[in-house]
């Protein structure tokens, strides 16, 4: 009777393992989000064509390519190269293989690709460190999250940057390369000057709240006449205390205005990983083929 008992109990608990079974609790983190909320100023249509047009004329005009190595690839013999091969007297290459030979692989000018920040990575690096004069970001970035962080990073630099449609189709065949979603422009540009000075009008101020400074004064010596008859160690004197004074007022003036910034409560967000719970499908093994 008792091993009867057991059997129906050890049954019933096979039958039953799946509502045993605890459900696995959903791992929620919580993090603080930002409540402001920044987005790129469209640019205007003709602006758009004007800012491609100079880029594209000025980066023909210095001819920068990226140049990538040939890849080789193993292919079965045709006729005709085994025939070239066999021909090893008259010791004449295919003009493809002399053209690669000639291009090294590579930027076509160095000090020109020094000049440039291309990427998205390295216009952070640059914009860290001040070092940048221009930017200019493509609209097809996606998500948008990968150039969003570059206007609080511009505007507290007070670099001028926008975002420009169609940048990526325009500039990176012509240097050579697949993507280009983020261009910026060092201050050491000397072959760039002049489309700098074109573009930067056509591109809207960016809008962050907590970045509107006052007008700086600029410094003016007015007293010079009068300074003329002074011996050199009340010269120096005079001039320290001027410059103490306009150290004063230059440090005022470039205090942040917040009385036109709206402060605004920050939001809790949760962040879910996998809410619907989609699962990876299998990865294929690849099978190995045998000799």
């Amino acid at each position: 009777g008792d091993k009867t008992q057991n059997h129906l109990r050890m049954s019933v608990i096979q039958q039953g393992t799946a509502t045993l079974r605890k459900a696995k609790k959903t791992n929620v983190k919580t993090c603080l989000d930002n409540p402001f909320v920044f987005q790129w100023k469209t640019i205007d249509g003709e602006d758009m064509h004007f800012i491609l047009e100079t880029l594209e004329e000025r980066i023909k005009h210095t001819g920068l390519k990226k140049i990538e190595s040939p890849r080789k690839k193993k292919r079965s013999l045709t006729k005709k190269q085994t025939e070239r091969k066999c021909d090893a007297g008259t010791g004449e290459l295919p003009k493809e293989e002399t053209e690669s030979h000639q291009q090294k692989p590579g930027w076509t000018d160095i000090s020109i690709r020094r000049q440039l920040a291309i990427g998205v990575n390295e216009v952070t690096k640059a914009l860290e460190k001040n070092e940048l004069l221009l930017l200019l970001v493509c609209k097809s970035a996606k998500p948008a999250m990968i150039t969003t962080h570059l206007i609080e990073l511009s505007a507290s630099r007070a670099t001028p940057a926008g975002q420009v449609p169609r940048l990526s189709e325009t500039v990176a065949p012509l240097l050579g390369l697949t993507s280009v979603l983020a261009l910026g422009f060092k201050k050491q540009s000397d072959k760039f000057t002049e489309a700098i000075a074109a573009i930067t009008p056509k591109i809207p101020a960016l809008d962050v709240p907590w970045f509107q400074y006052g007008t700086e004064e600029p410094m003016t010596y007015a007293d010079t006449d009068s300074s003329e008859n002074l011996e050199p160690e009340e010269l120096a004197e005079v001039l320290g205390d001027k410059l103490t004074s306009q150290k004063r007022k230059h440090t005022e003036s470039n205090q942040p205005d917040l009385s036109n910034v709206i402060l605004q409560p920050l939001k809790i967000k949760k962040l879910v990983p996998n809410p619907n719970k989609i699962k990876k499908p299998p990865r294929k093994k690849k099978k190995a083929f045998s000799a």
